[in-house]
């Protein structure tokens, strides 16, 4: 048998005179790469062991370490890189599947980048943020296609019977992270913040921890195919309800929670037995076709007395506008979209990087197909996969989302490096962790006001740059394509997104 070594990914530079054998970065490395060698008194590193989360180095008071990429010393080939290489020799060792954490990372799957906002300039002036009203507060759920007044004694009250809503104080969500999947600190985290800036939270497939019942009303909960924690009060205490039929991360396939994760509360509150495998099937078993959906969303509609908008959440795939389409007239409510670079806790590294589409193009198409259909008003478009930033924000609802799903850069604000090895259950930032020693270096407190700030600042750029558009609402701005401009993009690209090249 062919016996060789797989390079390291990184290599940890340690400087011997500033290192004092204070233990930090030993104590704190939850891959444990560092130990401490008494009889020679020094602290020695296992590269191999390494993810680059940059823990040891944030912690070592003297700055004594440096994490690295490792250079690797193959021949440069432009077909067989690295990363292919180091896979190939890790299946030929092993066998197996490749796993993976987090989302998508190909430069080349990043549309965002190649969009370009428009500004007022002297016919339409700007608008100043600062010293005029402008308006980001967003409503999720199903428009009237008209409203009926009527006067009283010289009162005016709104006849039409609205349809329950979602109401955002900004156009951003927080993702789908299930409970066990992440720790309760993140989940507290995540719904405190929603509730305290004013909007929502999505607690995935691990179902809602008793204690965080109280943040119900900034809560959609989900129902995906293994039906863990779904119940009545579930379903009550939520201020919406999601059909999950499938993420970007790993589109058609279903989701593991290992058995080692599944402690006596997950069990309690996904109701399964401890120590078991949380096993999601690849479809939902009683959703074969738009019927079939159809009967679920009114199921749930009916279980919660129709006071509850219902979404249903899919994977941005080459055919999500006639799925989208089909949904929405299965009564769907909120259409959310999960493009390729969305993120996960584990997933196969190759139906990550190599199944489904960017959400640019599904969000284009599916909000043309609608507006084309004139049921557009008839649901939200709720997308993610990708989300970085604020001026994405802007860009997505320029081409037709109502709102966006942030995942990563709210576990970011919390202390994830991006490591991307989430599945080991060991993450050093006590995020992607259950283990109690691990999970406590999550302060629900710190969280829940990094969450808040970072919510708090998205919002004033998003108000600068709209200002700077000359618009002073998030809805004025929701489809105008026209506020776009593509750079780099070809004229099928720029025809799928609906918008023009710069310079014209």
């Amino acid at each position: 048998m062919l016996n060789y070594q797989l390079p390291p990914d990184f290599d940890v530079m340690r400087d011997d005179h500033k290192c004092i054998r204070c233990g930090a970065c030993v104590e704190q490395c939850s891959y444990e790469v560092h130990t401490y060698d008494e009889t020679y008194d020094e602290v020695v590193a296992d590269n191999e062991k390494c993810v680059g989360c940059h823990r040891c180095d944030v912690f070592c008071p003297t700055g004594a370490l440096t994490i690295s990429l490792h250079r690797g010393d193959f021949r440069p080939n432009t077909n067989w890189k690295f990363e292919f290489i180091r896979n190939v020799r890790k299946q030929a060792l092993a066998g197996g599947v490749l796993l993976t954490g987090m989302g998508n990372d190909k430069l080349d799957l990043i549309y965002w980048d190649r969009m370009l906002v428009n500004a007022s300039q002297v016919t339409n002036p700007s608008i100043d943020p600062l010293r005029e009203p402008m308006e980001l507060r967003t409503y999720l759920g199903r428009k009237p296609e008209s409203l009926d007044f009527e006067e009283n004694d010289g009162h005016i009250s709104l006849k039409t019977e609205i349809a329950p809503q979602l109401e955002l104080n900004i156009p951003v969500v927080f993702s789908a992270m299930s409970y066990g999947a992440v720790n309760y600190n993140v989940c507290e985290g995540l719904a405190r913040a929603s509730k305290e800036f004013g909007t929502y939270w999505n607690t995935g497939e691990g179902g809602l921890h008793r204690n965080l019942y109280k943040y119900g009303s900034n809560t959609i909960v989900q129902v995906a195919s293994g039906r863990f924690g779904v119940h009545r009060e579930y379903l009550d205490a939520a201020g919406a309800v999601e059909i999950k039929i499938g993420q970007g991360a790993k589109p058609g396939i279903g989701g593991h929670l290992p058995g080692e994760k599944v402690g006596p509360e997950i069990s309690e509150t996904r109701m399964i037995p401890v120590g078991s495998d949380a096993l999601s099937p690849a479809p939902q078993h009683d959703i074969y076709s738009i019927e079939d959906l159809r009967q679920l969303i009114y199921a749930i509609k009916e279980a919660t007395r129709y006071e509850k908008p219902v979404s249903v959440k899919i994977s941005a795939v080459h055919n999500s506008a006639a799925i989208a389409s089909g949904m929405v007239r299965a009564g769907a409510d909120i259409i959310a979209l999960d493009g390729i670079r969305g993120s996960t806790g584990a997933a196969p590294t190759m139906i990550r990087d190599n199944v489904g589409i960017p959400i640019e193009f599904a969000l284009a198409a599916v909000d043309q197909r609608l507006r084309d259909e004139g049921i557009r008003h008839q649901a939200s478009v709720l997308i993610a996969g990708g989300i970085r930033c604020s001026a994405d924000v802007v860009k997505a609802i320029a081409l037709g989302a109502d709102a966006v799903y942030i995942g990563t850069p709210a576990l970011i604000s919390v202390g994830c490096t991006v490591c991307q090895k989430c599945y080991t259950g060991k993450c050093p930032w006590g995020i992607t962790t259950n283990r109690p020693d691990l999970a406590k270096r999550v302060n629900p407190d710190i969280a829940a006001e990094n969450l808040y700030h970072l919510l708090e600042g998205w919002s004033h750029e998003i108000m600068e740059m709209l200002g700077g558009m000359g618009i002073n609402s998030i809805e004025s701005l929701r489809g105008n394509r026209l506020h776009l401009r593509g750079v780099g993009l070809t004229d099928t690209e720029l025809d799928i997104l609906g918008i023009l090249p710069a310079g014209r």
